[in-house]
Order: structure tokens, then sequence, then C-alpha cells
């Protein structure tokens, strides 16, 4: 049975190649619908930027703050009162105080001045003359600080007594003993510092059993001298 259509007259061949080219051209027609502009002629504007003008600062225009002036000092009185001064100022005479050159003038006897010398403790090592211990009065005066010494050593050594409760109980150690040579050559002022009070009472003891002295002296005026010695108790 042969076919009634030519095959060369079929519609159906070429339809995939005829909706390609159909559907690019829509693509196209909507992109150019898309991307068209369009502008108002009258809102239009065209100009141009000269680069190389100088830009000119806007200075902002600030308004001044007008002050008002101040207030008019108050005027004067119209009418001064004077007041009379009634009451009468006796006036002061000034005697002149300068002299004549023809005035004698009388002379003036001497007056004794008298030299204030305050009443300060001054060290053994640094006073004029020191305190004299007795025994030490025929020695040179630039000898009398060793002689001093050594007559506190034998006066030590002749006065000591070691405390029985102390040797007892093994106690030894150094008492230092601080005491002052008054100014009328007794002693006073004792202090010491002891690792035990038994020590401490026979340091005091030996102490008090110094003699009187004669005074140390600063600048030719008795003075107190302080003076330091440390005693050793030691067992044999």
């Amino acid at each position: 049975m042969e076919p009634k259509k030519n095959p060369k007259a079929d519609l159906n061949k070429d339809i995939g190649l005829y909706f390609a080219i159909g559907l690019c051209l829509a693509l196209l027609l909507i992109y150019i619908g898309i991307e068209h502009k369009t502008y108002d002629p009258d809102e239009a504007f065209v100009g141009m930027m000269n680069v190389d003008e100088e830009l000119e600062e806007e200075i902002p225009i600030t308004e001044q703050l007008q002050t008002q002036p101040p207030p008019p000092p108050p005027a004067a009185p119209e009418v001064i009162e004077v007041v009379e001064d009634e009451e009468e100022v006796e006036e002061t005479v000034v005697d002149d105080t300068e002299s004549d050159q023809d005035e004698v003038v009388e002379d003036v006897e001497d007056v004794e001045v008298e030299e204030e010398f305050e009443d300060v403790d001054v060290p053994f090592a640094v006073i004029e003359d020191v305190p004299v211990f007795p025994g030490c009065e025929g020695v040179p005066k630039s000898q009398r600080r060793a002689c001093f010494q050594e007559k506190m050593q034998k006066h030590i050594k002749k006065n000591f007594r070691y405390p029985e409760i102390a040797q007892e109980m093994g106690v030894q150690g150094r008492v230092y003993v601080n005491f002052v040579i008054q100014k009328d050559g007794s002693i006073g002022n004792i202090r010491m510092r002891s690792p035990d009070k038994n020590l401490g009472k026979e340091a005091q003891r030996i102490i008090n059993k110094l003699p009187k002295m004669t005074p140390g002296k600063q600048r030719g005026r008795p003075v107190r001298v302080p003076f330091s010695i440390p005693i050793t108790f030691k067992l044999q």
C-alpha cells in the first residue's frame, strides 16, 4: 500500500530546528526589553568637570554674638556734705635723734657678755678634757684617756664576783653597761643590756662602787660625759 503523502512534504521533519530558533529569538527579545533604558528629556543633564581647577573651600557664615555693654556707673551725689572736725588733735613732737658734732659723748664702760653654754652630754671619745680617775692626776693630759681606761679595768677585776646562782645554772655572757660621769664627778644614769638579770645586778654593783672623779670639761666648763664598757662573765 503506498503512502498518500509525499515524504518531502513532511512538516515534522525540521520541527526541532524551528523550535530552537524560535526560542533564541524569544530570549533575545526578552533581554532587549529588560536592558533597554529610557530617559525623560526634561531631567537629562549633560555637563563636564575640569579637574585642573583649584577647589575653593566654602567657609560657613557664622553669626557674631552681640554682648550687651556694661551698665553705666552710678551717678555721683549732687550735694556733698562736709562734716567739720570738732575734736582737737594734739600734735606729737618728735625730737631730733641726730647727734650734734659738738656734743661730747661720754665713754661707756665695758659690759661683760656672758657666753651661753648649752648643757649637753659630750662623749668620752671626743671631749677635750677627759674625766680624771683617782690616781691619774699626775699623768700628762695627753695620756689621761688611756690612764682612765686602765684604772677602769683594774676596778672591775678587783670588785668582780661571779653570782653563785648564775654559776649553778651555767649562765654566762656579756653585759653592756652605760653610765654618765656627772658634772660633779659622781656616777649616775646607769643602764645595761644583759642576757641574765643576775649578771646585770652584779655589773651594776661593780659600777656603783666607782669612786668620785674629777669631771670632764669642754671649753673649760664641766659637762656630763657618757661612758660605756662591756663586762664579760665566763665560766672556767
